[in-house]
């Protein structure tokens, strides 16, 4: 019997309006995408590759690069495709010959200042659009400068650095919001700066690693992983990835192990996980190393008297 004060209410899920869907053409094969899609989403879609350096899929596009421009019919310039929302009756090329023309000279001005040596598929893309650095000549300015080996967990070696601003990003209002990095200087002296270029152990920095894992070049990498680069036993084809959940706490962050010659090398999370979106703290990106006894703290370049990262982290 129910009280006549009461009211029983439903309780349901709000009605959700279907998104409108946008037609437009790529490369001459139509695609319908939801409303407010880009068109690198569309060209994804339709499986058509577009080379991308600054965008990610779990950080906000800030269109930096230039290597997945575009062209679109009508408009006066290329677009940057990670950006560029589709709109009804849009013309895409993708692989036209200003579009190839743009992308060669980019990947031609970054390869002759930059060292790519270690950004994957870098070297297929050069090769792809046939783009000569060494056109520019030995005297070609460069971002050259000493690795950064100022903590146990990770090294900063921007002479590898393309400012694609991923780093910021994740360590700003994208993921971690510690804002321990910014993007400091103007023109082709832009780089990577903590707050008063203070040393990192006296940053903002947590140490959460995530700056690593939305890295495209390997410019900032885990301390283990370059150490064994740098004896030249790193070997990914020889590693494994296995899934487990971090023990740390409750929040279950999926960790993913990358174990070579049966060390514990790495430790990553999906970008498509739920829980973590990528994204770990300083005990699940780095406190596998226990596993090891201690031996990747005394890896074949690592310093005693270096620096530590913080303890209250």
């Amino acid at each position: 019997m129910t009280s006549p004060h009461l009211q029983l209410v439903q309780l349901s899920r709000p009605a959700t309006t279907p998104k409108v869907m946008v037609e437009l053409s790529v490369d001459g094969h139509s695609v319908k995408v939801p409303e407010g899609s880009t068109i690198l989403n569309a060209c994804q879609q339709l499986g058509i590759e577009v080379p991308t350096l600054c965008w990610l899929e779990t950080l906000k596009p800030v269109n930096v690069c230039r290597v997945c421009v575009v062209e679109v019919e009508g408009a006066r310039v290329l677009v940057p495709s990670c950006s560029r929302t589709v709109e009804p009756g849009m013309k895409v090329k993708t692989r036209s010959d200003r579009v190839n023309l743009t992308r060669r000279l980019v990947l031609e001005m970054l390869a002759s200042s930059v060292d790519l040596s270690t950004a994957p598929g870098m070297a297929e893309m050069l090769a792809e659009y046939d783009a000569k650095p060494e056109r520019f000549g030995p005297d070609a300015e460069t971002v050259a400068q000493p690795v950064k080996v100022d903590n146990d967990l990770y090294i900063r070696d921007y002479a590898k650095c393309v400012l694609c601003y991923k780093c910021v990003e994740a360590c700003g209002e994208d993921h971690q919001n510690t804002f321990a990095i910014a993007v400091a200087g103007r023109g082709f002296h832009a780089h990577i700066s903590t707050e008063f270029v203070v040393e990192l152990p006296e940053s903002a920095c947590v140490y959460c690693g995530n700056c690593i894992a939305v890295c495209p070049t390997g410019a900032l990498m885990s301390k283990r992983e370059w150490e064994l680069r740098q004896a030249g036993t790193w070997n990914e084809s020889k590693q494994t990835a296995t899934d487990t959940v971090c023990p740390f706490c409750g929040v279950g962050c999926t960790l993913t192990l990358h174990v070579q010659d049966g060390e514990i090398v790495k430790a990553t999370s999906p970008l498509d996980n739920d829980i973590t979106v990528g994204n770990l703290c300083i005990k699940g990106r780095f406190g596998w190393r226990h596993v090891q006894n201690g031996h990747a703290s005394r890896g074949p370049s690592a310093d005693p008297t270096a620096p530590r990262a913080p303890a209250n982290h």
